[in-house]
């Protein structure tokens, strides 16, 4: 396992995932017309990180342009610190984008986090889009009672997420709010850019498979 860098401080991470837990916003600012949504995802090879990034079309699924970057890999694995190893490849790759996109869907958490300042709540405030958080693992907190395909998060009494079902005998996944959106239009949107069948929202499995088909290159 690498080591943490010797300029890095944990107290001072948390201090910074205070700072952007605040300047997350949890209102809609989107266009009245979503035409175009990011994915973003990330994927390992021996000591290298290769960041994608994928914009897709709405309803017609379209890849319109795709982006990734391949660095080193600087940072440990440590939980609920996970946005302090991803956030620089994965910014890399959503800047190289040269066309216009609305929203972003994260493979990772937003308010969905101890902290509430997952990766999602990062990437968001830095690139200041509104952001979607998709886990496909339950970080933290307990899961509500259903309503139809979707239940409440709730840790420490707070709603900070929801499960969804998007296939009916698949596990759901966890979706939250990563910047500049509302819990209740990230679910509506997670559910549009969802292919029939599948489960997860289009944009992030074409950055997934963009991301891992870059792992080839370290074979």
């Amino acid at each position: 396992m690498k080591k943490i860098p010797r300029n890095f401080s944990i107290s001072r991470a948390r201090y910074a995932q205070k700072i952007i837990a605040e300047k997350v916003l949890e209102k809609d600012f989107l266009p009245e017309r979503i035409e175009y949504a990011a994915g973003v995802d990330l994927a390992y090879r021996d000591n290298h990180v290769i960041g994608s990034a994928v914009i897709v079309e709405y309803k017609s699924f379209k890849v319109v342009e795709k982006k990734y970057v391949i660095t080193k890999v600087k940072f440990p694995y440590i939980p609920t610190l996970l946005a302090f190893r991803e956030i620089f490849p994965a910014w890399s790759a959503i800047n190289k984008l040269e066309k216009r996109y609305d929203i972003v869907f994260v493979d990772g958490n937003g308010r969905l986090h101890p902290y509430k300042a997952g990766f999602a709540c990062h990437l968001g405030v830095i690139i200041d889009k509104p952001t979607i958080g998709i886990a496909k693992k339950l970080l933290c907190g307990r899961v509500g009672a259903w309503t139809r395909n979707y239940a409440p998060i709730y840790y420490n009494n707070e709603i900070i997420g929801y499960a969804l079902k998007t296939l009916e005998r698949a596990k759901p996944i966890y979706v939250s709010i990563g910047h500049k959106i509302s819990i209740k239009t990230a679910i509506k949107l997670t559910l549009l850019f969802t292919r029939k069948g599948l489960k997860l929202p289009e944009p992030i499995r074409q950055a997934h498979i963009l991301a891992n088909n870059m792992t080839h290159i370290y074979q």
